[in-house]
């Protein structure tokens, strides 16, 4: 499990980590004494549990509570504080724990062992992509509505491109196979690209595309697909190749062929 400590008093902080580390041997723990400083972290890292002093001088235990609930839905938030007036508003960001900080070492076991969202649960990702058949991308077993048609095909080929970095060119090449005013097809690109921004926002989906100056990519540790599982596991895969894959997109047809082949050289040994 990976957490994060927070508390702008060294002392407090200490303690907490400390009792963490016997608690949760072979953990990761993050120990910041700057809000700030553990809110840049938490976007790096994903972290499964967060304890939170609740009065900080840069930024609240509550608002950077909230701050991370964005960036992960399924972060357990527990505050840590000497007051008890702010159980309210710890209730409403639907925190995991709330504990009075000179109860800390009889309590904070008990709430490692009844956390909101437990850790068997994260081990199943919310976000989904099938490319076997026609591709669809889902979120919480829902699929994926995207304003535009073509901005679901974008996230299509960042998955056929399994986690490397994909041009705009490469885009526009795939998207329009080079049909058209080039200038025109990237201000369009430009329009999908904020309409992928917007829709994975809506859905808290931060960090699922790795995005860098003037290219993106799927992150591949953070959705689960059957493509990938597949060419991971071959026949020990829950999902199995049958010849079918992003039927919609005819650029698919040249990783068709791949797929063809690694199939058939799976079979031939059996022969």
């Amino acid at each position: 499990m990976k957490f994060l400590a927070v508390d702008d008093e060294r002392t407090s902080l200490d303690k907490v980590v400390g009792l963490i580390e016997k608690i949760k041997p072979g953990s990761q723990c993050f120990a910041f004494d700057s809000a700030l400083s553990a809110l840049a972290k938490a976007r790096e890292e994903e972290i499964d549990v967060a304890f939170l002093d609740v009065n900080m001088p840069e930024l609240s235990g509550i608002d950077l509570g909230k701050y991370l609930v964005e960036l992960n839905p399924s972060m357990n938030i527990i505050f840590l504080t000497e007051h008890k007036e702010f159980a309210f508003e710890a209730m409403q960001l639907h925190a995991s724990g709330y504990i009075y900080k000179p109860e800390v070492e009889e309590r904070i076991g008990k709430e490692l062992d009844t956390l909101r969202y437990p850790e068997i649960r994260k081990k199943y990702k919310r976000v989904f992509a099938q490319t076997f058949g026609n591709f669809e991308l889902f979120v919480d077993g829902e699929p994926v509505a995207f304003k535009y048609n073509r901005t679901k095909e974008i996230v299509a080929i960042l998955v056929n491109n399994r986690g490397a970095q994909t041009s705009n060119g490469e885009l526009i090449a795939s998207l329009w196979e080079d049909d058209g005013d080039p200038d025109k097809k990237l201000s369009y690109l430009c329009n999908l690209r904020q309409d992928l921004q917007n829709t994975f926002k809506k859905y808290k989906l931060d960090g699922i595309i790795i995005k860098q100056r003037g290219s993106m990519a799927i992150a591949k540790d953070k959705i689960e697909c059957d493509l990938f599982d597949w060419l991971d596991k071959k026949k020990e895969s829950k999902y199995q190749y049958l010849g079918d894959y992003m039927n919609q997109y005819s650029w698919a047809e040249f990783f068709h062929a791949e797929l063809d082949d690694i199939s058939y050289a799976l079979y031939e040994d059996e022969d």
